[in-house]
């Protein structure tokens, strides 16, 4: 018998054809129903591009970002991605880098994951002491990730004196973080949530000569702390170069976030108790605004609507209930049902929403372009193989005038339920 390797059309004609009833099987056979992602000898993951993902019931291959699926042959229950990740314990620090996230809607945002991202980048960098990062969080929060996210020490104070509006009762707290742990730098995002704000009171606080605007940061033998920071001046027209201080203000995109890596994220706690000084400021809680006033660069929720939309006085309608800012594709601006200055995409507004809602919107690349930063993306629409539902958090199939009426019907359902229990 001649040992030539012999080809079997038929299988590799099964092997391509993910429908076929025998796809798996000839898969599994030929070796390439292993694990979908596996540790390479570097430390990096791996991942079969083939193996990723599962044939839904009308053969449409389907890929669960969440890893509760497998590809064919996974043969059991999936472990968590976040459990595939290393752990990084860091038992005793010889120093800290501290970073006061805005945790805007008491999660983290991509902004505050990217700051993490540069702290991380300078406790790691040292290759004679290690560092570990510790984020300051105030107020209650929602988030469960924070391991996941860079940290290594978690400090959070959801005493009533720090909740709401408090920049001076929040500097207290950060003064007694400087007393007990001497961060070697402080990190900030410089945005108008807060951080901007608390970052300068610290500066002047400490005496230092805080970095503003900063987008990038590099090593650099010369400066006097090792790193190089490059800020945005002159209304952004101008970059300005210098040693990066103690006290950073960064901007979102400032470095990548943590991704390869989980870490402990253990509780710490201050070793006395917030000081109780009479503050000037009153907090009266937050002002309501009519979502149908806000612009649409600063909105945090978006419902927009596409050509896929016929009952626009439902669409209305349900923005009004969903407390959401309308918005809109090129196509429905064109057509006169939407005003030009609710347009999304590079043509119009480019947003930052933490949810955008697309409804009956295919997803051209100018929109897409557009809504590129929100946090969470979920579209409506009828085509399953549109642009949209690829780029989508979560993806709802359907007539967008049922899906938006059960949607208001179970608003107004849990409101009432709400108030009943109230």
């Amino acid at each position: 018998m001649s040992d030539l390797p012999r080809r079997d059309p038929r299988q590799e004609w099964i092997a391509r054809n993910r429908l076929h009833p025998r796809h798996a099987e000839v898969l599994l056979a030929a070796g390439q129903g292993a694990a979908s992602e596996w540790w390479g000898p570097g430390g990096l993951v791996r991942r079969n591009p083939h193996a990723v993902g599962f044939v839904g019931p009308n053969g449409v291959k389907r890929i669960d970002r969440s890893g509760t699926q497998q590809g064919a042959g996974g043969g059991g229950a999936a472990t968590p991605p976040a459990e595939r990740k290393p752990l990084v314990e860091i038992e005793a620090p010889d120093f800290m880098v501290a970073v006061v996230p805005d945790m805007a809607g008491g999660r983290l945002s991509g902004h505050d994951r990217d700051l993490l991202g540069l702290a991380r980048q300078l406790a790691d960098a040292d290759q004679v002491a290690r560092g570990a990062v510790v984020a300051v969080v105030f107020g209650p929060h929602k988030e469960a990730n924070f391991g996941e996210a860079g940290i290594d020490r978690l400090l959070h104070l959801d005493s009533p004196e720090v909740a709401g509006y408090a920049p001076e009762a929040r500097l207290g707290a950060l003064i007694l973080v400087e007393e007990a742990w001497a961060p070697r730098h402080w990190l900030l995002p410089d945005s108008k949530l807060g951080g901007g704000e608390l970052g300068r009171r610290l500066a002047a606080r400490l005496g230092e000569r805080p970095a503003t605007g900063v987008w990038q940061v590099a090593a650099d033998a010369e400066a006097v702390m090792g790193w190089q920071c490059t800020a945005r001046g002159a209304a952004g027209a101008l970059d300005i170069r210098r040693p990066l201080p103690r006290v950073a203000l960064a901007l979102a995109e400032c470095a990548e976030p943590v991704s390869e890596t989980r870490h402990a994220a253990a509780e710490l706690a201050l070793p006395q108790p917030l000081p109780s000084t009479l503050s000037r400021i009153q907090d009266f809680g937050q002002v309501s605004v009519d979502p149908s006033g806000v612009a649409l660069s600063e909105a945090e929720f978006i419902l927009s609507a596409g050509n896929g939309v016929k009952d626009w006085p439902g669409f209305h309608h349900a923005a009004e209930v969903l407390g959401a800012t309308e918005g809109a594709s090129r196509v429905a601006v064109d057509d006169g049902f939407m005003a030009r200055d609710r347009q999304v995409g590079a043509t119009g507004t480019w947003v930052t929403a933490r949810v955008y809602v697309a409804v009956g919107i295919s997803g051209a690349i100018q929109h897409l372009q557009g809504i590129q930063t929100c946090d969470k993306v979920v579209a409506i629409n009828m085509d399953p193989g549109c642009d949209m539902i690829k780029r989508a958090d979560l993806a709802v199939i359907g007539d967008s005038t049922q899906i938006l009426e059960a949607l208001v019907a179970l608003v107004a359902q849990a409101r009432e339920e709400k108030r009943d229990a109230a």
